[in-house]
This record gives structure tokens, C-alpha cells and sequence, in this order.
């Protein structure tokens, strides 16, 4: 008998006398996907992203540029990153022109060897569009565009960010066959669930590490 069958014979040798436990495991808790009443899923994905340091706010279409800058107001920041070529860039803008605040917009507009260290290193805070949520989780869905490289969600201590409150899905099943992933995806999808956070050092935990500091989304309850 050589070791391996010496092994396996006291395996089964410490199983004499004793009775199999029965398997009543669920599987559907890892097979089907969690779902939610429709009215329920904003605030499921509220209190998911709350209970991990990040901040939620209800508003409108109409109203959400008055909370970015008092967001930023609070903060003594004076510069955003937003891009212009999008609609929210661009309602953003007028509204600040309206209100002739002194808020410096700069976009994301050349590459980023050019102006690696005032992206890395001045620049304060962003805001961002979303593709979506996911009610599960707690997560936001960024799809980095040209108008919105990744690193405008990654790199700012603060991200605010803009989702839509139809577009909030139960899971992220629905939310890829219902916006038809399949049919392009971009180079990276991100899945953003709540600020950077890490316990890596003697196992004390410290927000900002690995990207935003912050994070705080304004949920749009007329879109």
C-alpha cells in the first residue's frame, strides 16, 4: 500500500459510525438573481450605498446643478471637472452663467501625458453621467466614454455623479440584457460601489486610496 492509499483508507476509515448530513442548501440564493418591487429599488440602492460612506440625494432634472454647487460650495472647491460635450456639461454651464458664479469648469480634453499632474494632483472634483444602477449591490454602472474617459470617475477625491432613477435595475443581469451589453461593450465597464476604501494597514480602514474619496449621487426622480 503505497501513501496515497494509506490516506485515502483513514478517509474512509473516519467515516465508519457516522450519518451523512442532509444537503439542504438553497441554490437559488446563488442562481436567481435578487429582485425588488420597482417602488423599492431606489432606496435599496440608497442604503447600500450609504452604508459604505457614500451620499445619495433625490432631485430633478431641473435642480441637480444647484446641489453640485452646493456640494462643492461646502467643500471649498472651486473647480470641476465636466465635460462640455455632453447634455449635463452643458446644463451645468448655463445654469452657472445664469447665476454668474465663480466655479471654474475644465474639461477632459487632450491626453492625459499632456496634463498628468493637474489631473493627478489639481484637480478637485468631477461629475459624471451614469449608464445605470444596480439596486443589489449598491452600485453605480460608468461606461467610459470619449466624452468621459474613466479616469474622470477614478482620479478626483470627489465624484459626483449623475443616475437616473428609471434606470435603476434590480441586478446586474437585468440591467446587461435589458441595455443589450452584448451587443458593444466598451473597452472597460465600471461598477462603482461607493467611495475608495481600504483596510490593508494594520487593518484600519481609509477612504481615498485607490480613487474618490467621496462619492455623492444624485438620483433624478423625473428621468
Amino acid at each position: 500500500m503505497n501513501a496515497r492509499e494509506r490516506i485515502l483508507a483513514k478517509l474512509r476509515g473516519s467515516l465508519e459510525g457516522t450519518t451523512p448530513i442532509a444537503d439542504d442548501y438553497d441554490t437559488a440564493l446563488v442562481t436567481t438573481p435578487w429582485t425588488y418591487a420597482p417602488a423599492q429599488r431606489v432606496a435599496r440602492l440608497r442604503a447600500q450605498l450609504e452604508a459604505v460612506h457614500g451620499e445619495t440625494q433625490l432631485t430633478t432634472s431641473a435642480e441637480w446643478p444647484a446641489r453640485v454647487f452646493a456640494a462643492l460650495a461646502e467643500r471649498n472647491i472651486d473647480e470641476l471637472l465636466v465635460s462640455p460635450l455632453t447634455l449635463h456639461g452643458q446644463q451645468l454651464a448655463a445654469q452657472l452663467a445664469l447665476n454668474k458664479g465663480g466655479l471654474r469648469l475644465k474639461a477632459y480634453d487632450r491626453a492625459v501625458e499632456t496634463w498628468k499632474d493637474e489631473l493627478f494632483f489639481h484637480t478637485p472634483a468631477s461629475l459624471t453621467g451614469t449608464l445605470g444602477g444596480i439596486a443589489a449591490t449598491g452600485s453605480l454602472i460608468v461606461w467610459p466614454t470619449v466624452q468621459e474617459p474613466r479616469l474622470m470617475s477614478l482620479v478626483p477625491p470627489l465624484h459626483i455623479a449623475l443616475l437616473k432613477a428609471s434606470a435603476v435595475f434590480d441586478n446586474l443581469h437585468e440591467a446587461m440584457h435589458t441595455q443589450r451589453w452584448s451587443e458593444g461593450l466598451p473597452t472597460n465597464a465600471l461598477l462603482i460601489s461607493g467611495p475608495s476604501k481600504t483596510a490593508d494597514i494594520q487593518q484600519t480602514l481609509a477612504y481615498g486610496a485607490h480613487g474618490p474619496k467621496e462619492l455623492i449621487v444624485l438620483i433624478l426622480q423625473d428621468a
